[in-house]
């Protein structure tokens, strides 16, 4: 830039200060020279020395703003250069925190499961196990021993009935149906129905986190029922990083946190009850080994916890086995 100004002033006459300006001020476009002046020489002619040193002052004030420009350019790239470097560093931390991880397993335990058992719910209290199973004129709500897989008591739902799943609230075991918009009210120990409710949507997984009851429906809706009244109090959305998460089966409430078995999947997704956001997936495949297999078995599905011995067990519908796991975070 420096450059061209001393250019200009070699090209032009011994001009007034403000033509000077003028031409200076044209940015970077060739400056036009004014052929009106009285002072422009004629070809060959030689500037008068005065000229020069009567501008000398002039032209040392361009300098100083020239080399201001260019320090200001200068400072100015340095902050744009630390700008985006800024602005990448946020985005990377923000890709980061959309990551949700993915933990696998070690099984710690292996015991027996009814092959006949379509699970739907699965539920640990007081040292036993207790099941409910699906599938009309199949359906039946069971308190089974643990290490043996022994059915210790059994009550069977009327045919037009589908069990789904079922939760414990104080001394009572509640248990959805699947299409009949009809949930039961059971007395813990003695199976007899107490009650009746009924809901709009259908009826897949239920849990509770100690003041209401949560439940499935099949879509990414979990809804909050009051457990006294069983009116619906509030409802959430679940969703992960790629948007809803849709078919949420069995339910479970362990530590503050949902765990959902997401329906033909070996996953079971781990969500933050307050936002319904994904926190955690659980990746399940490979329970099930090729002889489990060797005869028909369905999906993944049915989460209890030992909450008092902090164990976690898992199985399917029509599974030989029901696993004791210890999650395994990600490396």
């Amino acid at each position: 830039m420096t450059q061209r100004l001393i250019l200009l002033l070699t090209t032009q006459t011994c001009n007034s200060p403000a033509s000077l300006r003028r031409a200076v001020g044209r940015s970077y476009n060739e400056p036009e020279i004014d052929k009106s002046s009285d002072f422009l020489p004629s070809q060959g002619t030689a500037f008068p020395a005065c000229c020069l040193s009567g501008n000398s002052t002039f032209i040392y004030n361009i300098g100083k703003v020239v080399s201001k420009v260019i320090l200001v350019n200068r400072v100015f790239r340095i902050f744009i250069v630390m700008l985006l470097a800024l602005l990448g560093a946020v985005f990377v931390l923000s890709c980061n925190s959309n990551v949700i991880p993915v933990y696998t397993y070690n099984i710690t335990n292996i015991y027996p499961h009814d092959r006949n058992a379509f699970t739907q719910g699965l539920i640990f209290d007081d040292g036993f196990l207790y099941e409910g199973t699906g599938l009309s004129g199949q359906s039946s709500l069971r308190r089974v021993e643990l290490e043996t897989g022994e059915i210790l008591q059994i009550y069977e739902l009327p045919e037009q009935f589908f069990g789904e799943g079922i939760t414990i609230y104080e001394d009572k075991i509640i248990q959805l149906t699947w299409q009949s918009h009809v949930g039961f009210v059971y007395d813990k120990d003695s199976f007899e129905i107490l009650q009746e409710f009924n809901y709009s949507t259908e009826g897949w997984g239920i849990t509770h986190d100690g003041e209401r009851l949560i439940m499935s429906d099949g879509t990414s809706t979990l809804h909050f029922l009051d457990p006294h009244t069983f009116e619906k109090i509030g409802e959430i959305e679940v969703f992960d990083n790629r948007g809803p998460v849709t078919r949420l089966n069995e339910l479970e409430y362990v530590q503050g946190e949902i765990y959902a078995n997401v329906w033909q999947t070996d996953r079971i997704a781990i969500i933050a009850p307050e936002t319904g956001r994904v926190i955690g997936w659980i990746d399940l495949a490979g329970l099930l080994t090729e002889e489990d297999r060797s005869q028909p078995v369905d999906v993944l599905n049915g989460i209890a916890y030992d909450a008092e011995n902090d164990r976690l067990f898992v199985t399917g519908k029509l599974w030989p086995k029901l696993f004791e796991i210890e999650i395994v975070s990600p490396e």
